[in-house]
């Protein structure tokens, strides 16, 4: 009798056991495919794609346009609002 007493004591952990696999498939079973999902959104992830890769060229071309001029962009701003005088 001290098999099934300790079978009772770990039946929440068979239960899960068991249901999280069920879930699961039943998950699997239901949900769209991947190709799905990418035809529905390839515009999406076109438009992001080339957005991104606008953001990453212009953003290299101001770094470059702001080294031109001598200082870190933001920082006259930032000294003006804090209250310090310009250095001449």
């Amino acid at each position: 009798m001290d098999i099934p007493d300790k079978l009772l004591q770990y039946r929440y952990h068979f239960t899960i056991a068991v249901f999280v696999p069920l879930v699961l498939s039943l998950l699997l079973y239901a949900a769209p495919r991947l190709l799905t999902i990418l035809a529905y959104f390839w515009p999406l992830f076109a438009s992001t794609a080339v957005l991104l890769m606008a953001l990453i060229a212009f953003g290299g071309l101001s770094q470059f346009s702001n080294e031109a001029h001598g200082e870190k962009a933001g920082a006259g701003i930032l000294d003006y609002v804090g209250g310090q005088p310009e250095h001449s």
